[in-house]
């Protein structure tokens, strides 16, 4: 055995009492995260907690928020591992300055702050503008699917729901009406957690059911509104353009109209044929255009006929909730399918994002109105500095209408790979669009430019990297708490700690510079 081991002494006593602030270096992150909770705006966090001096003393909010903040950062978010961390981390321990708060302290911190903590993204996003962070050459948007702390299975439908309801609410009023001692046979009664069990879970069905009945109510007065707009458009003659729907009752609407359009476009024929003849003008062969006119309407009738068999035959959609997390939606990613919900990110050219947002839908055409005026708001109340040069979106915002939101918007009308492909068959463009161009054609022209093809290639390694660097570094793949309100201020959150981990390297020890 060699002789020269530096050998640990565990019963080796200090000479001098130890002093935290020797337990990590000076450019350790702990210490950075606490310079930066004391420049954030906390105000919100201690209203929780007037000076009265009534009840047991609360921690120190800002010592809480630096913890959270240091175990986001460092992919802990669990409040049980906080905890533990707390007693044998040397980091956490001097954010905490050696004590020790309980998980369910750390957990009903983040539950009874949920809006102030979503909040203190616009408070740190002030702070990397002040910094000199702030990149608006271009910002990409994009969305990210995050799961809910729900699973698939849990999606009920409203005849399961609301049996389960009734069976609940009887053996609730069964138990609280049930004489001490006397059980009925076969039956033993509901124990008072047993009760705050069944009703809690009795709220969770009602507001998964409450979800079913409101989108039933949603998509019947959206097929009521198709099928007016349908109607309107026969009545003057006009085909109705788009894919025709796929849902039977909507699809028997569609046919309806169509074969109604066709029916009055071939009396306009022939009533103009009929006018030509009384006026004396020349009307051409017998029979000329009726023919096709009597063809599409006979096509429109046989369509009909078909619809109205398949309408007969389909059985009711079968909508379905979710009876853990009724905010929640099933989500299609390129590894399947998951319950959470689209978590939307606006990033800027220094990869801070300066936008955010939780929804429900599924795929992202309608929420980029919804992060532009995310922007549009920071910039007016001065959280962004500057007006964004360029604005960068994938093929899944395009349609006509997003198109026309914004003139430095560039939005992919085909998938990368495809875009790209496209542009080398096409050819580079140089100048404006041409005049007459569609809102498509108008936007292929400005991607086929060299200076639109140089911009949008930045999308991908702007936005990308920040949701890889959260979920695969740190963890980030499903909300811990159910709700949307709750996963919104989490998200929130989660971008809070990506933009502190971007000011983290621009840090000199001992000064954040503002600026």
């Amino acid at each position: 055995m060699a002789f020269d081991y530096v050998r640990a002494d565990r019963y080796q006593e200090l000479l001098l009492p130890t002093c935290m602030a020797d337990w990590l270096e000076e450019g350790h992150l702990a210490w950075f995260v606490i310079e930066v909770v004391a420049k954030l705006d906390t105000a919100t966090l201690h209203d929780r907690h007037p000076n009265d001096g009534v009840g047991r003393p609360a921690y120190d909010p800002d010592m809480m928020l630096a913890l959270l903040l240091y175990a986001y950062a460092t992919g802990i978010r669990f409040s049980r591992r906080i905890e533990a961390a707390c007693r044998t981390d040397a980091a956490f321990r001097v954010i905490t300055g050696g004590l020790t708060p309980d998980h369910a302290t750390i957990a009903r911190f983040v539950v009874d702050h949920e809006a102030a903590m979503a909040g203190l993204f616009v408070s740190g996003l002030r702070l990397c503008s002040a910094a000199g962070l702030i990149d608006l050459s271009w910002v990409a948007i994009d969305g990210t699917k995050m799961g809910a702390d729900a699973a698939l299975r849990s999606n009920r439908s409203a005849e399961w729901i609301r049996a389960q309801v009734e069976a609940l609410i009887k053996a609730t009023k069964d138990s609280e009406t049930a004489e001490p001692g006397a059980p009925e046979p076969g039956a033993d009664p509901l124990s008072a957690a047993q009760i705050r069990g069944a009703k809690a879970r009795l709220a969770r069905l009602e507001q998964a059911l409450a979800v079913i009945e409101a989108e039933d109510a949603a998509e019947a007065e959206e097929v009521a509104a198709k099928t007016e707009h349908a109607a309107e458009e026969a009545a003057e003659g006009r085909k109705l353009r788009g894919r025709k729907p796929k849902d039977p009752p909507a699809a028997l609407a569609r046919a309806r109209a169509d074969l109604a359009g066709a029916e009055a476009r071939l009396r306009a024929k022939t009533q103009a044929r009929a006018a030509a003849a009384a006026a004396g003008r020349p009307i051409g062969p017998e029979g000329y255009g009726i023919a096709r006119a009597e063809q599409a309407r006979d096509r429109a009738a046989q369509a009909l006929e078909k619809a109205t068999a398949a309408a007969a035959e389909a059985p009711p959609p079968p909508r379905k909730a979710n009876v853990t997390d009724a905010d929640s939606r099933i989500m299609k990613t390129r590894k399947g399918f998951l319950q959470g919900y689209n978590a939307q990110a606006a990033v800027d050219a220094n990869q801070i994002v300066v936008g955010q947002l939780v929804s429900q839908d599924t795929n992202d055409v309608q929420l980029l109105a919804p992060m532009l005026k995310t922007l549009d708001e920071a910039i007016a109340a001065g959280v962004i500095p500057d007006e964004i040069d360029k604005i960068l979106a994938d093929a899944g915002y395009w349609s006509d209408d997003n198109a026309k939101l914004a003139r430095n918007l560039l939005i992919a009308t085909l998938k990368d790979w495809k875009q790209r492909k496209a542009a080398r068959e096409a050819g580079t463009t140089t100048g404006d669009p041409p005049e007459g161009a569609s809102l498509l054609e108008a936007m292929e022209h400005r991607l086929r430019t060299a200076e639109g093809a140089a911009a949008y290639a930045k999308r991908s390694s702007t936005v990308e990297p920040v949701f890889g660097n959260g979920k695969e570094n740190r963890g980030f793949t499903k909300f811990r708490r159910r709700g949307l309100a709750a996963a919104q201020s989490e998200w929130a959150f989660m971008s809070l700690t990506q933009n502190i981990a971007k000011l983290f390297s621009h840090w000199t020890p001992g000064c954040l510079d503002l600026g």
